[in-house]
């Protein structure tokens, strides 16, 4: 066993309060975890229903992968980033072939160590394919990471607060979020008008954003996440990107999609823009390209934009970048999900899922709104009025389900919730890729039992 309150009192005094950890008071120390599930220091199982943040897709201790990762550390583990080897070219084809099959596009990969970073990358690119602009759009409620240049085009100001002016700021458009859309318009109706708001900036040289004289735009490019991630795991309606992307290419912006919380099969898809029916310039990808197993990240672009003669050697650099652990997981990922026809399987398990929660929403008012594209799914926590965001009420939720006190089975149980959303009151489920029916049935009864016990107090 171990002492408990006593790493509790060592991380107060050692450890940075700067990340997320004190988001839950007091933090949870975990000490297993397998499959679907993580473990407290009695043994009690916790339904992880967010996957760290949709990092471990492919759910905890898998198999195949770890096997992998222990070949590799036999083999080569370590290599610097300035020299080759296998995996890292095999899986940059694996990505930039399977792209070319679905957009028709030549490009190249190049790989970085976390999302935000490759978010910076993928800045210096578009920086560079448009003479050094450095205005990009973005959306209300989109997030791309907390570095500085990803603060810029993250909406949320909490992250630029204290850091200083950002005069890159990108302009934020807002998204289509069906649930909360204008009363009197339906959710395509809504998407449409978001559009025309936009083009309109386009008209005349007045609406500060386009020259007519030169037909050039101030702005290099959109920055999106086709499902938003920390906003709430909003859905827009299928209509919204390709007439957002048709204003975009008639003003030569580029469309960069950030799919570090989505891609990996998140919503039945590799890509969740794929869904959508539109080709990006330049896409962005992290997370569970490893299963959290290691940090690897990267970004895929048109061969216009990377190509050697305009984006050389040294234009962007990480000591661990590509590095053979992550490279050689990553390939492995890729090859397990093309193998195992992983989309049908994730579109029935989300399925199944988001008809568990409408039951739920059936029995409890205070659940607004359920939605969900394979297993990235949502929950609106409201007041009883099943509309008025009640924030309070899903943070009594997280709290009651990290304290491993649920029951399911004869059995304590504990829940993994993650918060997202515009008021912070949505669940955003990102739930193993791999996730049972019974382990389904377990999460709705858990949380039925976790929201009679919050409205209780």
């Amino acid at each position: 066993m171990i002492n408990t309150a006593q790493l509790l009192a060592d991380e107060a005094k050692y450890c940075s309060f700067g990340d997320t950890v004190h988001y839950v008071n007091p933090p949870k120390i975990f000490t297993g975890c397998d499959g679907s599930y993580m473990y407290d220091d009695s043994g009690t199982a916790y339904l992880d229903l967010q996957m760290w943040y949709s990092a471990v897709n492919f759910g905890y201790k898998n198999k195949r992968l770890e096997q992998k990762m222990i070949e590799q550390l036999q083999e080569l583990p370590q290599v610097a980033s300035q020299y080759l080897h296998p995996t890292k070219i095999e899986l940059a084809k694996f990505i930039a072939e399977d792209a070319k099959s679905k957009w028709g596009n030549d490009g190249r990969v190049h790989f970085n160590v976390g999302g935000a970073q490759a978010i910076e990358d993928s800045l210096k690119v578009v920086r560079n394919a448009t003479g050094g602009k450095s205005l990009m759009f973005a959306f209300e409620g989109g997030y791309h990471g907390r570095t500085l240049g990803a603060s810029s085009i993250t909406s949320s100001y909490r992250y630029r607060r204290r850091f200083g002016h950002f005069s890159d700021r990108a302009q934020f458009i807002p998204f289509p979020y069906p649930f909360r859309r204008p009363k009197g318009m339906t959710a395509e109706e809504y998407a449409d008008s978001i559009v025309r708001e936009f083009a309109r900036k386009f008209e005349n040289e007045y609406h500060a954003v386009w020259d007519p004289k030169t037909n050039q735009c101030e702005y290099a490019a959109f920055y999106i996440e086709p499902i938003q991630g920390t906003g709430g795991y909003v859905i827009p309606p299928a209509n919204f990107f390709t007439g957002l992307k048709k204003v975009l290419d008639d003003h030569g912006v580029l469309l960069v999609v950030d799919e570090i919380q989505m891609g990996f099969w998140r919503t039945g898809k590799l890509w969740s823009v794929e869904n959508f029916g539109i080709k990006p310039d330049v896409l962005v990808f992290a997370k569970a390209l490893t299963n959290g197993l290691n940090a690897l990240s990267g970004l895929w672009a048109r061969e216009e934009l990377i190509n050697p003669t305009v984006f050389p050697p040294g234009s962007t650099h990480s000591t661990f970048a590509s590095n053979p652990l992550g490279t050689a997981l990553g390939l492995e990922v890729m090859r397990m999900t093309h193998e195992m026809d992983f989309g049908r399987q994730v579109c029935e398990s989300g399925a199944y899922f988001l008809e568990g929660l409408k039951e739920l929403q059936k029995r409890h008012k205070e659940i607004g709104d359920v939605d969900g594209m394979g297993l990235a799914l949502r929950a609106e926590i409201c007041t009883e009025d099943g509309f008025t965001p009640n924030k309070a009420l899903l943070d009594k939720m997280v709290d009651i389900g990290l304290e491993g006190g649920l029951e399911y089975q004869g059995q304590k149980r504990g829940l993994v919730l993650d918060v997202g959303g515009y008021y912070k009151n949505v669940i955003t489920f990102a739930p193993s890729l791999m996730i049972s029916r019974p382990e389904i049935d377990e999460a709705m009864a858990l949380l039925d039992q976790l929201l009679t016990k919050a409205k209780k107090g």
